[in-house]
C-alpha cells in the first residue's frame, strides 16, 4: 500500500452498479480527485495489492466475489505505514450493519442512494486522517534515521599509535571505550587477553606470592 501525499489523493471506487459506479467518478473528478474504478470485489483487490494503490477506499457492501466487507477484512491484516482509509456504500441503514461493518474496519459509511454534500463532506474526513497519518509515519521515518545516525560510528576517527585514545568532535582526546559507549549502544567487560595476563602477571610472580 502506498503512501499518500498531502496534496494528492487518489480514491478506489468499488461499485457493481455501473450507473452508480460512473456517477461516482464523474464526481469524485470533479471535485479534482484521481478515480480508479473496479467493477467487483476481486478486481478492487487486485488494485489494492498494487504499489500505487490508492489511499482511500469508496467500497459496495454488496458485490461479487469479494464484498466490501471482506476486503475491510483483509486489509486490517496488512501491516503498513499508511493504513488506507475506507467509506463503505451501503443501502443497509439498520443499527446491527452498520455496528457489523465498523467491527469488519469500515472507518466510515455513506446510504444509498446518497447525498452529494454528505459524501464529499466524509471524503474530506477521510482525507484529513490520511494526512495525518501520513506526516506521523514521516516524522518516525526522521526519528529512526536520527537515531541511527546518532548510534552509528561515522567517518575516520582519529586514535593516538601508543595509548589508542581517539580525538573527539570536542578536539579533546577520550578513551576509547568510553566513547563507543557515548555514540553505540556497545558496553564493556574488562578481561585479560593471554599475552597481557603473561607480560603483567607472570607465572612466577605468582607462584611466589602464593607460596610466600
Amino acid at each position: 500500500m502506498t503512501t499518500v501525499k498531502e496534496t494528492d489523493l487518489r480514491i478506489l471506487v468499488a461499485e457493481d452498479d455501473t450507473t452508480t459506479r460512473h456517477m461516482l467518478e464523474a464526481r469524485l473528478r470533479r471535485w479534482g480527485h484521481e478515480v480508479v474504478c473496479a467493477e467487483n470485489g476481486d478486481d478492487a483487490w487486485r488494485i489494492l495489492e498494487m504499489d500505487d494503490a490508492p489511499s482511500l477506499l469508496l467500497l459496495d457492501w454488496m458485490m461479487p466475489g469479494r464484498t466490501g466487507l471482506d476486503l475491510c477484512r483483509q486489509l486490517r491484516t496488512m501491516d503498513t505505514a499508511i493504513v488506507p482509509y475506507i467509506i463503505l456504500l451501503t443501502g443497509l441503514g439498520n443499527k446491527e450493519d452498520i455496528v457489523a461493518g465498523f467491527e469488519a474496519g469500515a472507518d466510515d459509511y455513506v446510504t444509498k442512494p446518497f447525498n452529494s454534500a454528505e459524501l464529499r463532506a466524509r471524503i474530506k474526513t477521510g482525507q484529513r486522517v490520511l494526512e495525518l497519518q501520513y506526516s506521523l509515519a514521516r516524522r518516525v521515518e526522521d526519528l529512526k534515521a536520527s537515531l541511527f545516525h546518532v548510534k552509528t560510528l561515522q567517518g575516520i576517527l582519529p586514535i593516538c599509535m601508543h595509548c589508542k585514545k581517539i580525538r573527539n568532535d570536542k578536539e579533546s582526546w577520550q578513551r576509547i571505550e568510553s566513547y563507543i559507549q557515548e555514540h553505540t549502544d556497545a558496553l564493556f567487560s574488562h578481561g585479560l587477553c593471554p599475552d597481557c595476563l603473561e607480560k603483567y602477571y607472570p607465572q612466577s610472580e605468582i607462584d611466589s606470592v602464593s607460596t610466600g
